[in-house]
């Protein structure tokens, strides 16, 4: 079995990678020298392979520059689109009073984990987990009092105000499938 040493070919090509970082000086003058190099490279393939029959290298056509700098594209601001208040998808209203309805459902010695579950086919997952800690005797309202309005729609979310006889609570409703309509937060209504 041969043993290996510094001597031959390897030790050769060792010797030449190891040059170079001997010191910071020769790293530097390494690096100089091989930027130069590859200039030089890029400028002779640059002048004598351009198009064919054009003697010139690839690039805009040279020209008489601009007076001015093109104007920067105008930048539209994006907002979300507001509909009319009469295109409110009336299932989006059916589902906010009925989630009303079960908000203000709370006899006494009602649970919260009732209270939910009441709410839970009306509501987003999301918000479901936030109104699981809330105490339903302290919910304000006992029975819905009038019918849902529309205050804002928009393609997949709609703002609604049902009255309560305690407070008019202003529910947010957003489309989590097609015709599929929950709540995923309320507030009272100012």
């Amino acid at each position: 079995m041969p043993i290996r040493t510094r001597r031959g070919r390897a030790a050769a090509y060792r010797a030449l990678w190891e040059w170079p970082l001997h010191s910071p000086a020769r790293l530097i003058g390494v690096l100089v020298v091989l930027a130069a190099v590859a200039i030089g490279i890029s400028a002779l393939a640059g002048g004598s392979g351009g198009s064919a029959g054009s003697g010139r290298a690839l690039g805009p056509a040279p020209g008489p520059a601009p007076a001015t700098a093109p104007a920067a594209p105008q930048v539209t601001e994006l907002s979300p689109r507001t509909l009319p208040l009469d295109q409110a998808p009336p299932v989006a209203l059916a589902v906010a009073q009925r989630w009303t309805q079960a908000w203000a459902t709370h006899p006494p010695g009602t649970t919260p984990a009732q209270w939910s579950a009441g709410l839970a086919p009306y509501t987003t997952d999301e918000y479901l987990a936030v109104l699981a800690s809330v105490d339903p005797s302290n919910v304000p309202g006992s029975r819905v009092t009038g019918p849902p309005q529309a205050v804002e729609v928009r393609p997949e979310a709609v703002r609604v105000q049902v009255p309560t006889d305690a407070v008019r609570l202003e529910l947010l409703l957003v489309q989590v499938g097609p015709g599929d309509w929950r709540v995923s937060g309320y507030d009272r209504a100012s």
